[in-house]
């Protein structure tokens, strides 16, 4: 109807000013009234369409401004206001559309049908008909049908649409896979864990299906400042007319009252924000979470799965006196690779990482709460929990540093006697930090950590990300109790990824779930899932939400502002009704195209990395990952010189300085000449990575210290006494800074990357 309204409107306009040109004064004059009564019969409609839906009624100003032109005979007035109303609404609809784009994008390319292979015969079948179990064949180009795990070969994918990711990502073997990726490599087959109805994409649609911005509170708001506007319009209008006696002053004056900005403005903008959420990867359920969003003060957080991985991985190895750690690891992972509980699976996750041989393991038996055993050779060898003898020295150490570092321990025996000890821990998001202080920048003042977990890992995390409060061993019960008493106090956002969540979420005034690993359920009682695993994204949406609020608040006042001014200088005489009319339609078009930058990317202090920085940070943060126990044997150097310093000790010590010079040093050299430049550029300057630089100093300081140690000893027969003390603090400054500089790194340059 718009385009017909439009067109219509229009070239009654422009017929009228060609006969009004000939000189033909009455035909110009039919022209614009015929103009403007075709504006006023979808006008009445609009009215009576708002009133059924509880809206304030304002197009009732339009209505009347188009019957008072023509009662007036200010028939181009009149035309102009219909050509203005036209305009409006045309424009209001090319701005919904073009601010929903992404959300219909999102909705078109769900799948609706997937390549099933029965036997040697693949056949195309409806997508509901997928169950569980079935074989699937995924063509190149083709989506992702359901969810899945990888059966043989390598799949590339494109999933940018679920995460936001421009990057392609590759899953092997065993791997899962989310439907509504794309195939963005050779076809694979994939074997189906979920049906249509539980896969990732769908929960995505069916919330994107909810999103709209008829229920946000802002717009809300432009409703209760119209319910006033009206009778002030018609106020200013009857009192012109009074004070001057002329009907001509008030037409003037609710020609420019006429209410497009106001009503335009609010939702044009929450869609808009609607829509730039989605391009990010956070799918949000309507205005309202948006707006709510946008004016939160609290944020509750889980900890497991949300501030952390929600995947353990090991911390370090200590090794019994005659074993090293890599023996230890190679031997635990012999056994635990038949295991299907969590940290057996980071034990041989972390063998694989380090590309140990894993021999193999005959009648493997695990007890559930004890751990696995098995033999190896002639050596039955168990991994699990220590059954309570006293431990030796280093397995005390071990223990106590778990308990500081608050990590779970796997002990490994070999034929009842204590080999080894594997410390294991739930690390924290590298994109956890940065996330938190984005958060505090968008206006969020309290930050609280709910968790199920013990106190002392959960008080290290607090430490670390500087949360105002934390609260450990909570059940659900104790969670929703919480989140009330926040909302007690402010507009309050729960965070959380699993089923123990759920009702937190849906007690809270916006609920977050982590929908790329988080259950169903969580998504469900969410407000705002984040569909792929970065909780960065939260500050993305929260950057989002501010600024589609702000927009929309001050698209409908000053949209309202530039109308009342414009109704005192039509109640003064100084504005006819055809001037009216055309200033009106630029407060119009002026209105809608500011709420419209509710689409353009904020300014959220997150830098714009190039393709080739991007692929540099993931090289080095993988390098990181292969070092890790270059810095794990650092500390083990030092530890064995503080039981001994003889013979053995000291090769420790030139396995380290090997290590040092022919892994760790060369990669530092690498990041200070290719990444810290080429993050330099993006960061504003090389000040940005003078702190990293200095740590490279220091590295290479205490690694020449060592060498240096190594050349005295090997001049004098052996590590002399004088030597003991200073070579110790060097390897323990060492693994100090090693490991602070990789925790900066990770935080302050690696989150950046996709």
């Amino acid at each position: 109807m718009e385009p017909l309204l439009l067109a219509l409107t229009a070239a009654a306009l422009a017929a009228g000013g060609a006969a009004w040109l000939a000189g033909a004064a009455a035909l110009a004059d039919g022209f614009w009234a015929a103009g403007t009564a075709v504006a006023v019969v979808p006008a009445v409609g609009w009215v009576i369409d708002a009133l059924r839906r509880g809206r304030a009624g304002v197009d009732l100003i339009a209505v009347l401004a188009l019957a008072g032109t023509l009662a007036t005979a200010e028939y181009l007035a009149g035309a102009l206001i219909a050509l203005m109303l036209a305009t409006g609404r045309w424009l209001d609809a090319a701005a919904e559309r073009r601010a929903s784009h992404d959300l219909r994008h999102l909705l078109e390319h769900a799948p609706r049908w997937a390549r099933r292979r029965d036997g040697d015969e693949v056949r195309t079948v409806p997508l509901a008909e997928v169950g569980i179990g079935d074989l699937l064949v995924v063509g190149p180009g083709e989506i992702v049908p359901v969810d899945g795990r990888i059966g043989s070969g390598c799949a590339v994918l494109d999933e940018s649409v679920l995460t936001g990711e421009s990057l392609q990502v590759e899953r092997g073997a065993g791997e899962t896979v989310r439907s509504g990726g794309v195939n963005a490599g050779g076809a694979f087959e994939m074997r189906a864990t979920a049906t249509e109805r539980d896969s990732a994409y769908a929960e995505i649609v069916r919330l994107a299906r909810q999103a709209g911005a008829e229920s946000a509170p802002v717009i809300r708001l432009a409703d209760r400042y119209a319910a006033w506007f009206l009778p002030v319009s018609l106020a200013v209008a009857g009192i012109a007319w009074l004070v001057s006696g002329s009907a001509e002053r008030a037409v003037a004056v609710l020609v420019v009252a006429t209410p497009c900005p106001l009503l335009l403005a609010a939702p044009v903008a929450i869609v808009s924000g609607l829509s730039r959420a989605a391009r990010h990867g956070v799918v949000i359920r309507d205005g309202a979470a948006l707006e709510s969003l946008g004016r939160a003060r609290t944020l509750v957080l889980d900890k497991t799965g949300t501030l952390t991985t929600g995947r353990p991985r090991v911390l370090d190895i200590a090794a019994a006196p005659g074993h090293t750690p890599d023996e230890v690891l190679a031997l635990a992972a012999a056994v635990d690779q038949y295991s299907p509980h969590v940290l057996a699976q980071a034990i041989t996750d972390e063998a694989h990482s380090r590309r140990l041989r894993l021999e193999r393991a005959r009648g493997v038996t695990e007890e559930p709460g004890r751990g696995a055993t098995g033999r190896i050779g002639t050596t039955m060898v168990s991994v699990g929990r220590h059954d309570g003898t006293p431990l030796p020295a280093w397995g005390r150490a071990a223990d106590n540093r778990a308990t500081l570092d608050g990590a779970a321990v796997a002990w490994l025996t070999l034929d009842g006697h204590l080999t080894g000890a594997l410390l294991l821990r739930d690390p924290l998001r590298s994109d956890a930090p940065r996330t938190l202080r984005r958060l505090r920048q968008a206006g969020i003042r309290r930050l609280l950590m709910l968790t199920g977990d013990r106190a002392e890992p959960a008080l290290e995390i607090a430490a670390v990300l500087g949360l105002d409060d934390v609260r450990a061993r909570q059940s659900p019960a104790d969670k929703v109790a919480a989140v009330r008493a926040e909302r007690g106090q402010a507009v309050t956002v729960m965070v959380g990824d699993g089923v123990n969540d759920a009702p937190a979420l849906a007690a809270a005034d916006v609920g977050v779930a982590m929908g790329a690993r988080g259950s169903s359920a969580t998504s469900e009682a969410a407000d705002i899932v984040l569909t792929t695993d970065r909780v960065d994204r939260l500050a993305d949406a929260a950057g989002i939400a501010v600024r589609a609020r702000r927009i929309a608040a001050q698209s409908a006042l000053a949209g309202m502002a530039m109308s009342l001014a414009a109704m005192a200088a039509a109640a003064f005489g100084l504005l006819p009704p055809a001037a009216g009319a055309l200033l009106q339609e630029g407060i119009d078009v002026a209105v809608i195209l500011n709420a419209l930058r509710a689409l353009r990317v904020p300014r959220t202090g997150q830098a714009a990395l190039e393709p080739a920085t991007q692929q540099l940070i993931q090289r080095f943060a993988a390098e990181h990952d292969d070092l890790r126990e270059v810095v794990e044997a650092v500390r083990e150097a030092a530890d064995r010189l503080s039981d001994s310093a003889g013979a053995d000790a000291l090769g420790t010590v030139r396995d380290v300085d090997r290590l040092l010079s022919e892994r760790l040093l060369p990669h530092e050299l690498a990041e200070e000449r290719e990444l810290y430049p080429a993050l330099a550029s993006a960061l504003g300057g090389s000040e940005a990575t003078a702190t990293m630089s200095r740590a490279h100093t220091e590295i290479h300081r205490l690694a020449r210290r060592v060498g240096a140690h190594l050349r005295l000893a090997d001049a004098q027969g052996g590590l002399g006494s004088e030597q003991l003390d200073d070579l110790r603090a060097c390897l323990y400054g060492l693994h100090g800074v090693l490991r602070l500089h990789f925790v900066q790194e990770e935080e302050n340059y690696f989150s950046l990357a996709p």
